[in-house]
């Protein structure tokens, strides 16, 4: 174990949370281990990575509203491994800032209850964040702990994007678009810029199995598939995406489905799963030979393009499709499938190079660049973390 002062970040999903663990080298944020908990798993237990070698510890704490147990027992069992006790920081991962966080913040007790003020924007997520943020806080009462904010990244949208065609009282009450991964869509923009900044005007496919895309242009976010929920934009594994809202007043009016109801169809059932009937994982349905896993298939890559053109669109030109996420990163028909619908912008993929997921995987006669590039939101949290100790 090093004595180098070290830096976690939380990473909080519907049912897992990722653990970064880095190291703090002078300015830079370096990361030296990874954990995930997946809370749907039995039994429970601890994944750790750490370079090439990967562990599985059980945890035997119970799963608990405050966490308090599995928390600690998961930080005795980091502590075979690393240096715990030289933890300095700890950055989280919230959803939804509003309008009100625009960059990320030190979290004291007046900061978590405005990050918990916004939890009617994002019911599902916020919770989750707010979990660890408060198991912390309990746990560990002289721990800095930092908020980076999956919405910050779009402030920077101009106000006629944001808005919805709705009366501007309801707008002044914060009902418009926000975006969100703005994350991974930080970490992108700067990788972008490094590796090609001739791509002025890119669109960003964030493909997981929360998916949505961005427009960047020189790196700032303009315009976002996702709006005022994650449920918008393109379709995902288990939610569909743009959606008339005529279907929710069919449901809820002439089908007398509950509220409960209608929230997990559009946040579990929808989607690829719903699409196929089949499995919500673009893996599994790339391998099924039956008609409804095309179908799903078929109109995912359609709306990812057909969202492209619009955010070309916002853009007023486009120089680059950048692919990220799990799906975006690691399955070459996905690309394929929705550069084939981009031919007519004079896009062109490599075969080759898709298939090895390399970073470009255009042609060079191509009129658009197409670009593979890994995302990092733990790094981002990190690095936002670690500016912030920084500045006192």
């Amino acid at each position: 174990m090093s004595s180098t002062d070290l830096l976690l970040t939380f990473n909080a999903g519907s049912s897992t949370v990722k653990i970064g663990i880095f190291a703090m080298d002078g300015a830079e944020a370096r990361r030296i281990g990874k954990g995930v908990i997946d809370f749907r798993a039995e039994p429970l237990s601890l994944g750790l990575s750490q370079g090439a070698q990967t562990v599985d510890m059980p945890l035997k704490a119970e799963v608990t509203e405050d966490l308090h147990g599995v928390i600690d027992e998961a930080f005795a069992l980091l502590s075979d491994h690393f240096d715990i006790a030289a933890t300095r920081a700890a950055g989280h991962r919230v959803v939804h800032g509003g309008d009100r966080f625009t960059s990320a913040i030190a979290l004291d007790a007046a900061a978590i209850d405005a990050v918990d003020a916004l939890t009617p924007l994002a019911p599902l997520h916020q919770p989750q964040a707010l979990r660890f943020i408060r198991a912390l806080a309990h746990l560990k009462p002289h721990l800095v702990q930092t908020a980076s904010f999956d919405t910050a990244f779009h402030a920077t949208q101009d106000d006629l994007v944001r808005r919805f065609a709705i009366p501007r009282a309801l707008h002044a009450e914060g009902i418009k678009r926000y975006g969100f991964h703005g994350l991974s869509y930080k970490f992108i923009a700067g990788e972008l810029t490094r590796k090609a900044p001739q791509a002025a005007k890119a669109v960003v496919a964030h493909l997981g199995s929360g998916a949505s895309l961005c427009a960047l242009d020189q790196g700032v976010s303009r315009d976002c598939s996702m709006g005022f929920s994650t449920l918008d934009g393109i379709p995902m594994a288990t939610r569909p995406g743009a959606l008339d809202p005529g279907v929710i007043l069919h449901l809820a009016g002439q089908r007398k489905q509950s509220f409960e109801e209608i929230e997990d169809l559009l946040y579990h059932r929808s989607g690829l799963l719903g699409l196929s009937d089949i499995s919500a994982d673009a893996r599994d349905l790339l391998k099924d030979a039956r008609p409804e896993a095309r179908l799903a298939i078929d109109l995912f890559t359609l709306r990812i393009a057909g969202e492209i053109g619009r955010m070309a669109v916002t853009l007023g030109g486009l120089d680059a499709v950048v692919f990220t996420a799990g799906i975006g990163e690691h399955q070459p028909e996905i690309r394929a499938g929705v550069a084939k619908r981009l031919s007519w912008l004079g896009l062109a993929i490599d075969e080759k190079a898709n298939i090895a997921n390399a970073f470009t995987i255009s042609t060079g006669e191509s009129r658009i660049t197409a670009h593979v590039i890994a995302t990092d939101e733990e790094q981002v949290i990190a690095d936002e973390a670690l500016s912030i100790l920084g500045t006192g």
